[in-house]
């Protein structure tokens, strides 16, 4: 059969990770194979997905996309029929004519008793290095919270695990119990990519004819920074061709972080040392030069092996890879920073990399800590997220012992010009974060939806701090959007007017206000743009505000929190 999408239709699961997930309703009987294959057996080269091999990326046979070769039996033929069939495709002449080194069975637990049928095969084909193994490693499914699952046998060449032949015999039930199944099961699963690196002869994944050529195309000498970006983006290119677009939950957090680890990666290399110096312009061409030049060939190594691809899917893959460079662009200024920073505590010869430095560059540059600690573990150093955690709790309590000279806040009419700052300076930072919260709003209801409003604010010289209806916490990836929105808007430089309105015409031009808020007849609309009716924010407010939104600086969201139910809170600052 034909591949499914990298997009399941099964609801328990984000992606298709096993080739048995387009067969599921045949194992459980609410679908019938002779009706629609003919036969109680199939075979089929399946497209999969697994974040859970992420981190192992870069070593010699670890992927994050993969092309899964399986048969499948529902009813028909079984243990004895399916390792017959493996050991003759493995071994035979005239199929792969290769040695297998040993086989692993499923050696029982306190419920399920150990395989002793298929070791007794194995021995009858003239297998001497049978090895048991526990429910880790030899025990498949179910994919994801019920389904069919069984013990497993796998087949390791040249000490790979290529092939694993489960035996489904139980349904597992939403309460984690163990039922036998009416029909037992073949499922199988061989992956193209290792079976590739053992047929040709090559010590890894990479070394195939499949990433070869790709893998030519990285500019650096480091394999394993070549191996991630290949397979970063080979699988984004994949997830995008099945319809996932970059988002901040679910598949399409899956497919962002793929796409900006990859760009991150492809910016380091442009700026390795004795390579291009490059200022952050150029740097933002040329990363957009170099990763067409890397996805290009990729997509093209897809469609080869993969007919229903084809060039509109090679224009998508494009596009989309184009517009989230575009959206990293404020994260990937600061990664020389960064690199700076992991060469300097290499070179002290430090083990771990300290979380107050880890803070500075997160609250400094933006970067998320989930990529610092990437980036440090693979430089070799350790990441403490528990310390990371406390050094930004700490920074914490010193912004809140620094909120004294409080003066007003957002939403409030400061028509009187009546602004608590003790001087000039103060004054000129109070009106690009009051300016900055109009954009902060507008820029949480993008993200987060049209039912964001204000809860509530308050501005200090030294930050300002908003409250927000929205029922859960915000993802990093979130935040860093919000940020990102804010930034762009300063960097157009738009123009802050505004309009005096009676009350109920300013309501009628979509203008946000603050409900607990008693306003006079007569209200101010300040709005940022060129004309009130197609200005990207505006609101009620008494002003006074920055003239042009390029007045404000850099807008830096320090903390997201909850201060009650359905209500959040953030607190920023301008550089």
């Amino acid at each position: 059969m034909t591949s499914s999408s990298l997009v399941p239709t099964d609801p328990s699961v984000l992606l298709t990770t096993a080739g048995m997930q387009q067969f599921k309703s045949y194992y459980v009987g609410k679908d019938d194979p002779m009706k629609d294959f003919g036969s109680k057996n199939t075979a089929s080269i399946q497209k999969c997905f697994r974040t859970s091999d992420i981190d192992e990326v870069g070593d010699d046979s670890h992927l994050t996309f993969f092309e899964m070769l399986g048969n499948f039996s529902f009813g028909g033929y079984f243990k004895e029929g399916a390792i017959k069939l493996a050991y003759e495709f493995i071994t035979g002449k005239d199929w792969m004519n290769l040695n297998i080194d040993h086989v692993s069975v499923f050696g029982g637990d306190t419920e399920i008793l150990a395989d002793e049928e298929s070791e007794k095969i194995w021995k009858s084909l003239g297998i001497k290095d049978i090895r048991r193994a526990g429910r880790e490693d030899n025990f498949w499914g179910p994919t994801g919270a019920e389904g069919p699952c069984g013990p497993t046998t796998e087949i390791y060449i040249n000490r790979v695990e290529v092939w694993n032949i489960v035996f489904n015999e139980y349904y597992k039930t939403p309460d984690g119990k163990f039922k036998k199944l009416e029909t037992s099961g073949i499922d199988t699963g061989m992956g193209l990519e290792r079976l590739a690196m053992v047929s040709q002869g090559v010590p890894t994944i990479f070394e195939t004819d499949l990433f070869a050529p790709l893998m030519a195309i990285v500019p650096t000498e480091d394999k394993k920074l070549k191996r991630v970006i290949v397979d970063h983006v080979r699988g984004a290119a994949n997830l995008i061709a099945d319809g996932v677009e970059p988002s901040n939950k679910d598949r399409g957090y899956i497919l962002r972080r793929l796409l900006r680890r990859s760009i991150f990666h492809i910016v380091w290399i442009v700026n390795e040392p004795g390579r291009l110096k490059l200022d952050i312009g150029n740097a933002a061409r040329e990363l957009s030069e170099r990763v067409a030049e890397l996805i290009k060939p990729i997509a093209d190594g897809v469609v080869k092996i993969s007919p229903y691809l084809g060039g509109k899917h090679i224009v998508l893959i494009n596009s989309i890879m184009k517009k989230e460079i575009g959206a990293s662009i404020d994260l990937l200024r600061s990664t020389s920073e960064l690199r700076k920073a992991i060469e300097k505590f290499k070179q002290n010869g430090d083990n771990v990399f300290p979380a107050d430095e880890a803070f500075k560059i997160f609250s400094s540059y933006g970067i998320p800590p989930d990529f610092i600690r990437d980036e440090t573990r693979e430089a070799g150093l350790e990441f403490k997220w528990e310390d990371f955690e406390d050094e930004r709790q700490k920074h914490q309590k010193i912004s809140r012992a620094g909120a004294e000279k409080k003066f007003g806040g957002h939403g409030l009419i400061l028509n009187t010009g009546e602004l608590k700052a003790e001087n000039e300076e103060e004054l000129n930072r109070v009106l690009r974060l009051h300016t900055a919260t109009h954009l902060l709003q507008q820029a949480l209801r993008e993200v987060l939806g049209r039912e964001v409003k204000q809860m509530g604010s308050d501005i200090t010289p030294e930050r300002t701090r908003f409250d927000f209806s929205f029922p859960r916490k915000m993802t990093q990836e979130e935040i860093e959007k919000v940020e990102y929105i804010v930034n762009q808007k300063i960097k157009e430089d738009l123009p802050m007017q505004f309009v005096e309105l009676p009350k109920e015409e300013a309501e009628k031009t979509g203008a946000l206000y603050f409900f607990k808020e008693k306003y006079p007849e007569k209200v101010k609309v300040y709005y940022m743009g060129r004309d009130l009716k197609s200005a990207w924010s505006k609101e009620f407010c008494g002003g006074p505000h920055v003239k042009h939104t390029g007045e404000i600086g850099k807008l830096k969201i320090l903390k997201e929190e909850s201060v009650g139910a359905g209500v959040r809170r953030i607190r920023g600052a301008v550089e």
